[in-house]
């Protein structure tokens, strides 16, 4: 993946993927919107159904869905059957999401789905369309209600990134960047740092910071550890969570600034 070329695109797919709901359905349930306009192409477990869509493009997204849904099942211990739209254009997946506008964003999650954005879609290197489809699905799979925007990104950035065989260095490269000169970020990301009106650098910093949360954790408790932290938060709260493993936001917050020392500099 060329991660420079890429990284717009990718980073504005994920942002949006915070509307997806708490407790999502069965996700092969989930119907698609055009009637017999639709054509379905069904993969092993994922079903993906375009308008004005080549018939390349479906199978290439269902074999794709397949492998994002084995990747996020794998982590989540559970599962997962995976529904993909493809509209025509940016302005039919707006509609489809109940927002105003995609630009810039290549995928959306949405009640049960994934949405894919033709135009923005089409820029991605394959691996940046395996990370999106994985991240997108992760948020559908998992659910985010409850959850401070650092566990829920960071957690779809772990499972996304688990098996794309990408260096850290290369999937957290604006990070490293400010890492190396010293300046190593003091707070867990929030939501003003995932503002998508703000930087373009500092959305891609947020993410990567939230990623590197979550895969501290992981490498350090254990993926089951943090998947029940994640769960065990929806469900309580992340201070009680945190608490389970002993641990508070300062201690992560200590602990996750000497982890991106050891990651990146």
């Amino acid at each position: 993946m060329s991660v420079r070329v890429s990284r717009r695109a990718v980073l504005a797919a994920l942002l949006l993927a915070g509307a997806a709901t708490a407790s999502a359905p069965d996700l092969a349930e989930v119907p698609a919107p055009w009637g017999d306009e639709a054509v379905v192409v069904r993969g092993r477990s994922s079903s993906v159904a375009g308008r004005h869509a080549p018939a390349e493009l479906l199978r290439d997204l269902a074999r794709r869905a397949d492998t994002a849904g084995r990747r996020v099942a794998a982590v989540l211990g559970r599962p997962v059957r995976p529904v993909v739209l493809v509209p025509g254009s940016a302005a039919e997946a707006a509609g489809l999401a109940g927002v105003a506008s995609v630009d810039g964003l290549a995928a959306v999650a949405d009640d049960g789905r994934v949405i894919v954005v033709p135009e923005f879609f089409a820029r991605l290197t394959p691996t940046g369309r395996d990370v999106v489809l994985t991240h997108e699905l992760t948020h559908v799979a998992a659910g985010t209600g409850g959850l401070p925007i650092w566990l829920y990104e960071g957690f779809a950035d772990y499972v996304a990134y688990r098996d794309a065989g990408l260096p850290v260095r290369v999937a957290a490269a604006e990070l490293a960047a400010e890492v190396r000169a010293g300046r190593i970020p003091r707070h867990l990301p929030g939501p003003a740092d995932f503002a998508l009106q703000g930087d373009g650098a500092r959305l891609a910093r947020a993410y990567q910071e939230a990623w590197l949360a979550c895969r501290f954790l992981a490498g350090h408790r254990g993926e089951r550890t943090l998947v029940r932290l994640y769960r065990e938060a929806q469900a309580g709260g992340v201070d009680g969570a945190l608490a389970s493993l002993g641990l508070s936001t300062g201690m992560l917050t200590e602990r996750w600034r000497a982890y991106m020392r050891d990651q990146l500099a």
